[in-house]
């Protein structure tokens, strides 16, 4: 590897650079370079402070060591002082999903206890209070087609990443468009006119990321080629997955016996353990389980994209010599040290994501009583806490990463990475790369297929209790929400490691040109600014 320089347009900037040694580095087969302290220049570059004050440096916890033994995940990354950061986020957290466990049980045990009259199959359910064993056949349904279409998808990316792009936005064209136009048809005109304004948007979106498709291509690969070769990236991916699909299950049973379970009118459960059937209880308790199976999912996602980040952020300074359990050391300090971090993060965008599934029903309920004004405000409601998510999201992609090879709370990180993606110009990257923008429409996507099908599906089996469509609204938007966060989390490994690299570069720019020369040159062709970006 004594021969790995940039080559090209690389090259010449690369060798601008103090002579051959870019940022004053040493070439591989000399002594070998640590992470200068905070406050002295970097790479032989004047401190980046110079234009105002400095983003706090990490601790120096790596160097890279081409030696035959390979250092443990936490000896390359090492913590000086490791403490468990943000506590009480954690213990709300535990709190919180040992709430959704009881109330879970005591459903479930009420729905069981009623099966005669609840049902057991498509058909034969005497219950027209609230839903039954209809819709938990319908929610099985809506896991199978979450599971294999994000599979497939997740498939698509590793096989054809550069197509990967194309693939999504044109898929997601059509088939919401023909949900649409399908919706319509069928009179259902909420439902109809929502996807038709995602579709318009979708179709704006994709025309203007046409110019960024080659950088986000480049990314896309480079991230597919690493977990194809370094940690156990699919097999976190795999476990995830199959995580979420239990965790979905879960929460479909508990959503349909709470309806079984508290529904008033009459029901036998009601007389079953824990009585006092009411609307008021039966709302309570959906809006309980909806925002605890958001925050757990949450929680569940940005604990896999924190595993996989050590990995990454491992190939990045040791694409030599990776340290030896990558991966165990990596989940094994997001579920110890950081636990109350990622807890943190993820209930922020576990209110967000509750808001906004709220304002989709009322929006959903305002339409079917015909109220257009009603419609238009919850839409733009709908649209500002979109925008709110997106910016939480886009922020703890990046912190959660920070976390993973250097371990801080959640706030600190957060901001030290943000400080420090400004001040060296990786946005302008981050802005190129259009790979979360396209896995979220392929999450999307997953959550049309699930949400037509529950529509499709309440049109033809005709459940006694959706006789006037008043429950339409709410069992569309459920197995819609399905969809998206099963996918979501299939997918959390792909994006993950491309995050990992833009952090890492924001820290350490010159381990990119000395460590990845071939990956810098193939920037440097397709996003020739990359060169200004890095070292702004």
């Amino acid at each position: 590897m004594a021969n790995d320089q940039p080559r090209g347009e690389a090259a010449n900037y690369y060798n601008m650079q103090q002579g051959s040694n870019a940022y004053g580095q040493p070439q591989y087969n000399q002594p070998q370079y640590e992470q200068p302290q905070h406050g002295q220049p970097q790479y032989g570059q004047p401190q980046y402070n110079q234009a105002g004050p400095p983003a706090p440096a990490p601790v120096s916890n790596y160097t890279n060591d081409y030696s035959n033994e390979k250092p443990m995940f936490n000896q390359a990354f090492k913590i000086e002082h490791p403490k468990y950061n943000d506590i009480w986020a954690g213990i709300l957290f535990l709190t919180v999903f040992a709430g959704y466990v009881a109330v879970s049980g005591i459903a479930i045990n009420g729905y069981a206890s009623t099966k005669s009259f609840q049902g057991g199959s498509i058909y034969d359910s005497g219950s027209n209070v609230g839903l039954n064993t209809n819709t938990l056949i319908l929610f099985v349904f809506c896991l199978c087609v979450a599971v294999v279409f994000s599979y497939v998808y997740v498939l698509l990316a590793r096989q054809f990443p550069k197509q990967f792009i194309w693939i999504t936005g044109i898929l997601n064209i059509v088939f919401g468009l023909v949900t649409a136009i399908y919706m319509l048809s069928r009179h259902y005109y909420s439902g109809g006119i929502v996807y038709l304004i995602f579709v318009a948007f979708l179709i704006f979106a994709f025309i203007s990321w046409i110019p960024r498709i080659p950088f986000s291509a480049l990314m896309l690969k480079t991230a597919v080629d690493v977990s194809k070769t370094y940690g156990h990236v699919y097999l976190v991916s795999a476990l995830g997955g199959l995580c979420a699909t239990a965790l979905a299950a879960w929460y479909s049973v508990t959503l349909v016996a709470v309806y079984a379970k508290w529904s008033p009118g009459q029901n036998p459960a009601c007389a079953e353990g824990a009585g006092g059937c009411s609307t008021s209880k039966v709302t309570g308790l959906i809006v309980f389980i909806t925002f605890a199976m958001y925050w757990i999912s949450e929680w569940l996602k940005n604990t896999i994209h924190t595993t996989i980040s050590g990995v990454y952020g491992s190939w990045y300074f040791h694409p030599h010599n990776l340290p030896k359990g990558a991966t165990r050391g990596s989940l094994r300090r997001a579920l110890t040290y950081s636990f109350g971090s990622i807890s943190f993060g993820s209930l922020l965008v576990a209110i967000i994501n509750f808001l906004r599934q709220l304002c989709s029903v009322a929006r959903q309920n305002e339409a079917a009583q015909g109220n257009m004004v009603g419609v238009v405000m919850f839409w733009i409601l709908g649209c500002f806490i979109g925008i709110l998510d997106w910016a939480v999201q886009f922020l703890n992609r990046y912190a959660f990463s920070y976390i993973a090879l250097y371990g801080k709370s959640y706030l600190g990180a957060a901001k030290d990475t943000w400080s420090m993606i400004k001040q060296r110009g990786i946005d302008a990257l981050v802005n190129e790369c259009l790979i979360g923008p396209v896995l979220s429409m392929g999450a999307t996507f997953v959550g049309y297929a699930t949400s037509l099908l529950a529509y499709l599906y309440l049109v033809f089996t005709k459940p006694s209790y959706n006789t006037d469509g008043s429950y339409t609204p709410v069992v569309v938007a459920f197995a819609f929400l399905i969809g998206l966060q099963i996918c979501n989390i299939f997918t959390t490994p792909l994006s993950s490691g491309i995050d990992t690299i833009f952090v890492a570069t924001a820290w350490e720019p010159g381990a990119l040109m000395q460590n990845h020369p071939e990956l810098y040159d193939a920037m440097v062709r397709v996003y020739p600014q990359v060169q200004i970006a890095i070292h702004a």
